[in-house]
């Protein structure tokens, strides 16, 4: 089996990037594990069944840190002059140092906690939704999917809302990819930048400490001496990184979903209370990571008895396992009132997302108040012509819409 042909995952071709189950699914048809080629040319071997993708998210032969790839290519990928502080982050990293810094900010996330932010939600959403109401018109990724959790992160961070162009930005250029590999250089002139405003960040809140989660940290960083400097700064740009990107794709997935569905629309638009829901049939359905997560072999394993040698690269795909028909009846159909819907889109054990309930009531805020809000809400452009992004990270750059104009 090892001797298989990588299938190269076509990103340079669009109709692969608007719609990849297809091909997700011959993968699937083909074999548990089979090879590919990803995002920047680089090789993996892709588990495409549920049960399969589970237990490999617990196994514990497969690493979270980059540095256990035997492909240099990975590596090279980052920031050169940045790499330990880039993979100092929870997400890139296991036990025991992953328990220590992901208990350093799990409280902020519980679903008690977040629920105590749904009035602030509500009021950035409506804030939101008031300033496009009345022109009957709008982009749903730029003027509403897209600042909705950036500011929603930025304020518990403690971080000004108006810097979020630039890091914004700084993160595009991070963590774009392509059927190309990322220019290092563009990768590091972006992270230098962030770097220097992170830092300024951090000095700031030592200065003059707030009531947020970056001024809990520095705290923990300082007086506690729970993490290091690049510890820090690492938790700080994953927090504020995820805390926003891949919600977005969420809301903006979801919405696009809908409108391409007339009839759950209406279903929704009906029923309410079907919206939690919907927004793990979202999440199933075409969730914000695809095809999925990438772990490391820490040695020669057997996956669905398929060798996997040392130092692979194991890309667990959620995207592709949560279109298993043997765990998933009629898995390409779009159901809102689908039950048992234990998506992988979010992950399994110990790196399961921490933001996810955080996630979850952004998503069903937004997507209920934008159907509410928004009467006659449709596509003001080609289904066909809705762009989305490219690489690991998957979701509509933009979605025209028109509605009828209100207060």
């Amino acid at each position: 089996m090892s001797e298989q042909q990588p299938t190269l995952l076509p990103y340079a071709d669009p109709a692969f990037v608007a719609d990849p189950f297809p091909l997700y699914q011959q993968l699937r048809e083909e074999g548990p594990v089979r090879r590919v080629v990803v995002a920047g040319g680089l090789d993996a071997w892709l588990v495409t069944r549920y049960e399969d993708g589970l237990a490999a998210l617990s196994d514990a032969r497969l690493s979270s840190d980059v540095r256990d790839a035997s492909d240099s290519r990975i590596l090279r990928q980052l920031p050169d002059t940045e790499r330990d502080s880039m993979l100092s982050n929870m997400l890139r990293s296991d036990p025991p140092d992953h328990t220590r810094l992901r208990r350093l900010v799990s409280k902020a996330f519980t679903a008690r906690r977040v629920a105590q932010l749904r009035p602030r939600i509500q009021a950035i959403t409506d804030g939101l939704l008031d300033a496009v109401a009345p022109a009957g018109r709008a982009d749903l990724v730029a003027d509403f999917a897209l600042p909705l959790p950036v500011t929603v992160i930025s304020e518990l961070l403690g971080v000004p809302v108006d810097d979020r162009h630039d890091f914004q930005h700084w993160t595009d250029r991070m963590l774009r990819r392509g059927a190309e590999p990322p220019d290092p250089a563009v990768v590091n002139e972006a992270w230098q930048h962030m770097r220097a405003y992170l830092t300024g960040l951090v000095h700031a809140k030592r200065a003059q400490p707030g009531d947020d989660l970056l001024s809990d940290l520095v705290t923990a960083r300082d007086a506690q001496q729970r993490l290091s400097e690049a510890e820090l700064i690492a938790m700080v740009f994953l927090l504020l990184v995820a805390g926003y990107i891949t919600t977005v794709n969420l809301i903006g997935t979801g919405i696009a979903t809908l409108l391409a569905h007339p009839d759950q629309l209406e279903l929704l638009r009906c029923d309410p209370d079907l919206l939690p829901g919907a927004i793990e049939e979202f999440l199933r359905y075409d969730g914000p990571v695809s095809p999925g997560i990438a772990r490391f072999a820490r040695e020669d394993v057997e996956i669905a008895g398929v060798a996997v040698p040392r130092g692979a690269t194991v890309l667990i795909g959620s995207a592709v396992a949560d279109r298993d028909p043997e765990r998933f009846p009629d898995p390409d159909r779009l159901d809102i009132t689908r039950q048992d819907n234990a998506h992988l889109a979010f992950g399994h054990g110990i790196h399961y997302c921490l933001g996810a309930p955080l996630a979850r009531l952004e998503g069903q805020i937004a997507i209920g108040t934008a159907l509410r809000r928004l009467p006659g809400l449709a596509l003001a452009a080609d289904p066909d012509g809705i762009r989305r992004r490219p690489g690991g990270l998957r979701g509509p750059e933009s979605l025209p819409v028109t509605f009828t104009p209100g207060g």
